[in-house]
């Protein structure tokens, strides 16, 4: 993908999405890139990501800001129907990147470590220690299938 006119050297989330070794999205277009999180604490797991540098809503321009409901609820519902997730977390806190992005976390019946709301990030970051091992073979068919369903089917 090339660089977005807002790209900055220095943001690692700008260099995930253009750098020389940039995370290939299961979806994208003018606004949007999308991609299973690596690690994730369950298959599944996305990120919604502005392709603007951008802190996030306060600062959308407005084009994002008309576009953003939409494309969330089409992202988060899609996720859900191609996962049977009872729900989609989605969270967003601009903590570790100043550039949005946001989570949309599959919430199963069963989940690793019962996890529930925010305890899902323990789950993203054991997944990251090593200490819980997400199936590789379930994430690629949850991402080949959710990949599939938003070409056929784009947000409006």
């Amino acid at each position: 993908m090339s660089k977005h006119p807002s790209f900055e050297p220095s943001c690692g989330v700008c260099q995930s999405l253009a750098g020389p070794d940039a995370a290939a999205p299961l979806y994208a277009d003018a606004l949007w890139h999308v991609r299973h999180a690596e690690p994730a604490g369950v298959p599944g797991w996305m990120l919604m990501i502005t392709l603007r540098h951008v802190a996030g809503p306060a600062h959308f321009d407005d084009r994002e800001a008309d576009a953003f409901g939409r494309a969330l609820r089409h992202f988060a519902r899609v996720l859900e129907e191609i996962t049977g997730a009872l729900r989609i977390y989605t969270v967003a806190m601009g903590e570790s990147h100043p550039h949005f992005h946001a989570h949309l976390v599959p919430r199963y019946a069963t989940m690793p470590r019962d996890a529930r709301g925010f305890a899902v990030f323990d789950l993203q970051r054991a997944s990251g220690a090593g200490e819980l091992e997400i199936d590789a073979a379930e994430v690629a068919r949850i991402s080949a299938a959710y990949a599939r369903a938003l070409r056929a089917a784009p947000p409006r």
